[in-house]
């Protein structure tokens, strides 16, 4: 006996609407992104018939497909597919995820304002964010939240995501918490008004040297270019002469923020990058004369994880003669992408076109094979030696393009940097490993700051803690020790091998949670060989 078929004539009332929905989004990828040349008659006919079968199809699966199937679920898989079948970087944002996907792009959420860490099943403050609603409430590093509107939040093997859904929510709502503040007996009763907060994308600005500032950008969103002055002009006003912008790890971001930030170091009229579309519209950006450091030296610090719009910069000062490029070659993505949002509250990420330095060159690197091989290209690069030898790479006659002053550099996939510094492996052992997938290193680092708070209070500042704070062995035995209750038994010719680097590990760590990143980048670049690399060149010019 088979199963009652559910009426057709019912089902087809309820999703025809379903239907022309998905059609209506095909209709805006095929017309309203992409600008398509004037149909024939002919081929008219041929794009109705192909609408007729993507009707018919969608009615079969929803009539006839052997699991149930609810409209948005439909909705959502057919637009994925169709996405990932353009090229990486083309995609679909559900309603649920694009809030979330947008915010380290727009540069703020609504929330209290702290950043947290899980410690034995604890909500642990690392730091009130300044300026927030936390901090001007009077919460402190260290501080334990237990309860949140009445919650437990403490022993309930609580989660990042459920800390953000109970914290987060719409500005000007509130939200109470109990903390537990170091050997205080009672609790500490806060009701929280949430408010915008900043996601910052400069990480730090510090001085390397009595003349060379250094800045950390992690990404490149709306607020970028206003952290980057902020951060410009406090180096600038401690005698800053020469400049370290490191992009390494940088995803990306908005391609307009990156043309302003390379506009600061090119003189008026240089073109920083142009755009190229499917029929050859685009569009050119070029420096204005708002530039502020335009003839004073400049590394650009990129790696394999330097994408999109960290390639923009980089290539730009490249192909101007304006900085050296230190580093390994970065990822190669020159796609950009169109965003349009929908009634629903989801969005599509769509190519449009693809960028080009000023030298002419296109550096998204090939996706013709998938996008597995896509993804895994950065450990393909580690497999064949490039990480290690920059002589592995090899680029043939066309991929060769020229800078202004008639220098030699490369498109077909990246930035290739004018000084390569491989990447470093001799610190590198299975117990390293160990300890890091696990997080011992910075759990360890985030108790041991909290359990000493008084001690480190004699540092007035992070420059204090830097110069003297000495991470000693007796530190390392001490975290040694602590791996050990954790799962990781210690390894003595291994931690050997690797102690130079946990030392600093555990010192910077340490400062952060003290000082933040203006205690943590400084002592973990003191023995980086790219940032060294970067100050000798500097040192030299």
């Amino acid at each position: 006996m088979t199963e009652p078929s559910i009426n057709n004539s019912s089902q087809k009332k309820w999703f025809y609407p379903l239907i022309y929905a998905l059609l209506l989004i095909m209709g805006i990828l095929i017309g309203a992104f992409l600008v398509a040349k004037q149909q024939t008659p002919e081929e008219m006919a041929s794009s109705q018939e192909q609408q007729r079968k993507v009707d018919y199809v969608l009615d079969y699966i929803l009539d006839r497909y052997v699991d149930s199937l609810t409209p948005k679920k439909l909705e959502e898989n057919t637009i994925t597919a169709m996405l990932k079948q353009l090229d990486p970087h083309s995609a679909y944002i559900p309603a649920a995820d694009f809030k979330e996907e947008n915010e380290p792009l727009q540069g703020n959420f609504h929330g209290i304002g702290v950043e947290f860490n899980i410690v034995n099943d604890t909500i642990c403050v690392v730091h009130p964010i300044e300026g927030g609603p936390s901090e001007r409430l009077g919460i402190k590093a260290g501080d334990r939240i237990v309860k949140i509107d009445g919650k437990n939040a403490a022993g309930i093997k609580i989660s990042n995501k459920k800390v953000f859904e109970w914290l987060r929510g719409e500005e000007n709502t509130k939200v109470n918490v109990l903390i537990k503040r170091g050997s205080q007996k009672e609790l500490l009763d806060f009701t929280i008004t949430r408010g915008e907060i900043p996601i910052y994308s400069v990480d730090v600005s510090f001085m390397a040297t009595a003349d060379v500032g250094y800045i950390k950008i992690s990404r490149f969103s709306a607020s970028t270019y206003k952290e980057f002055r902020k951060g410009f002009n406090k180096l600038a006003k401690q005698n800053m002469k020469k400049l370290i912008i490191d992009l390494r790890g940088n995803g990306g971001g908005y391609l307009q923020t990156a043309a302003e930030i390379a506009d600061e170091f090119l003189s008026e009229g240089m073109l920083i990058v142009y755009t190229k579309g499917r029929n050859g519209e685009g569009q050119k950006f070029y420096a204005t004369e708002t530039g502020s450091f335009e003839n004073k030296p400049l590394v650009i610090l990129i790696d394999e994880g330097s994408a999109s719009a960290s390639e923009i910069v980089s290539g730009a000062l490249q192909d101007n003669d304006r900085a050296t490029i230190i580093g390994r070659r970065s990822f190669g993505k020159g796609l950009v992408q169109e965003q349009k949002e929908f009634p629903d509250g989801s969005a599509i990420r769509l190519t449009v076109a693809r960028y080009y330095t000023p030298s002419g060159r296109c550096i998204q690197k090939p996706y013709n094979k998938g996008l597995e091989a896509y993804y895994s290209e950065e450990f393909d690069r580690y497999e064949n030696g490039e990480m290690l030898h920059p002589d592995s790479i090899h680029f043939a006659d066309s991929l060769k393009y020229k800078t202004v002053s008639g220098k030699t550099v490369y498109g077909g996939g990246g930035i290739m940097p004018d000084i390569f510094v491989p990447i470093d492996t001799t610190y590198r052992s299975s117990y390293l490993n160990k300890v890091f997938y696990k997080g011992l290193v910075s759990d360890f680092a985030f108790a041991y700051a909290d359990k000493n708070r008084s001690q480190f209070a004699s540092y007035k500042n992070a420059t204090e803690y830097v110069k003297k704070y000495q991470a000693t062995s007796a530190l390392l035995q001490e975290f040694v020790d602590f791996a050990a209750q954790k799962g990781v038994p210690e390894n003595k010719a291994q931690i050997k091998k690797s102690k130079e680097y946990l030392l600093r590990e555990l010192k910077a760590l340490i400062g952060r949670n003290l000082f933040d990143n203006e205690a943590y980048y400084p002592t973990l670049l003191q023995e980086e060989k790219v940032y060294q690399e970067a100050l000798k060149v500097l040192n030299k010019n």
